[in-house]
């Protein structure tokens, strides 16, 4: 599938994914939303050598300022909820992907740009970056997973305040809430967001995976998450990489991962 609105660059096994609507603000309308279903279900899971995946926006304002809007105009409530039902399918997809997928937020992170951050497992914002879920003022509310994952991630209180006010919350009390992971100075999103991938790439792959699957499953209903934690730590105790790192912990060196 050929990208209009993705740029996709493999630096070293680190893939840059970058919304690239600049004159829009990277807003996400049906077609970035076609694309990134696409490359987190089909063209991402093939790449070989994956450390893991950076996104981030186009452009020196914003991440993803929201949905396209224009879209919105002429859809009923049928429609609506078929277009948010796509948007979690796809924001699933990068939330369940198997290698680490880091947001590097250099701007606006609104509406569908704030639920498009908290699909992914890390974020790292820069210091002009904005967060929040204004849909209330549109007369809507977040359709993209935005008032679950919210509340997963600050918690049932200060989520509930910033959903009903649609007030923006900047890149440090982001971080004060547990929204994002560090705020670096403007421009260096994308570098420490590398520098993270680099560390965790040193790890066991298969582990990594099965963490995400892990922390996932804590917050699904039809899910123990102390037993998938049982289930998974087996699966790990029967891996080359636990021979290896464990041998490698004895022998006072530096394991040599192969993910397998």
């Amino acid at each position: 599938m050929n990208y209009e609105n993705l740029l996709v660059e493999n630096q070293e096994g680190i893939i840059l994914l970058t919304i690239n609507r600049p004159k829009a603000l990277n807003a996400l309308n049906q077609q970035t939303l076609s694309e990134l279903r696409h490359f987190f279900g089909e063209a991402g899971p093939k790449i070989s050598d994956l450390k893991g995946i950076v996104i981030t926006g186009a452009g020196e304002k914003s991440f993803v300022a929201g949905a396209d809007i224009s879209e919105f105009t002429t859809i009923d409530s049928a429609g609506g909820a078929a277009m948010a039902k796509n948007g979690q399918d796809i924001f699933f997809l990068i939330e369940r992907f198997y290698r680490p997928v880091i947001a590097a937020v250099n701007g606006f992170a609104l509406g569908g740009g704030c639920e498009l951050a908290m699909a992914c497992h890390l974020r790292v914002a820069g210091e002009k970056a904005r967060f929040g879920q204004p849909e209330v003022n549109l007369g809507i509310i977040p359709g993209y997973g935005g008032t679950q994952r919210l509340v997963q991630l600050i918690g049932k209180t200060k989520a509930t305040e910033y959903l009903m006010t649609g007030d923006m919350i900047d890149a440090n009390t982001a971080e004060k809430l547990g929204l994002v992971n560090y705020v670096v100075p403007q421009g260096e999103e994308v570098k420490r967001a590398k520098e993270m991938l680099g560390k965790i790439s040193k790890k066991a792959p298969v582990a990594i995976a099965k963490i995400i699957e892990c922390v996932n499953g804590y917050f699904k209903e039809d899910i123990d998450g102390f037993a998938k934690e049982v289930e998974e730590f087996g699966e790990t105790c029967g891996t080359e990489d636990f021979v290896e790192g464990a041998t490698a912990f004895l022998e006072k060196r530096k394991a040599n991962f192969k993910g397998k």
